[in-house]
């Protein structure tokens, strides 16, 4: 995919191999690259965690969009593999329900997105919004 003068590499999985930064425009960057339908999903994603958590701060790191508090760390991120988009919460043990998926990092949990799911939004919601009052992982 080609934005501006840039060229957008897809890595294994349909990952975009987009440069660390700060801010909106790489997280933008990141969504309008993801592969067909997966653009949708982040987009929405981004969305819903921008209405739910409206002074969190974004970044592009490892490939991945996060999403943190000033002065509590990062408390979510994202990232494409063929089959779906895998919703990485960083303190998710600590979150009520926990997210389904487990980590070999204990506090880590994940929620898988898969094209066809009908996804609880009510819940990916309450996630957001517990993760974000918790102490996340690398402070910024």
């Amino acid at each position: 995919m080609e934005t501006g003068s840039d060229k957008v590499v897809l890595l294994s999985g349909g990952n975009p191999q987009i440069a660390k930064g700060d801010g909106d425009v790489p997280v933008d960057k990141y969504i309008e690259a993801m592969p067909g339908w997966k653009r949708d999903v982040g987009q929405h994603l981004d969305e819903l965690i921008v209405k739910t958590v409206p002074n969190v701060r974004k970044a592009v790191r490892w490939n991945s969009p996060f999403y943190g508090m000033e002065g509590m760390g990062w408390f979510i991120s994202y990232h494409c593999f063929n089959k779906y988009i895998k919703v990485t919460f960083l303190n998710g043990g600590s979150l009520d329900p926990k997210p389904p998926e487990t980590s070999k990092h204990e506090e880590v949990r994940y929620y898988h997105i898969y094209e066809d799911d009908e996804w609880d939004e009510e819940q990916l919601v309450s996630w957001i919004k517990q993760a974000s009052e918790i102490p996340g992982e690398n402070l910024f």
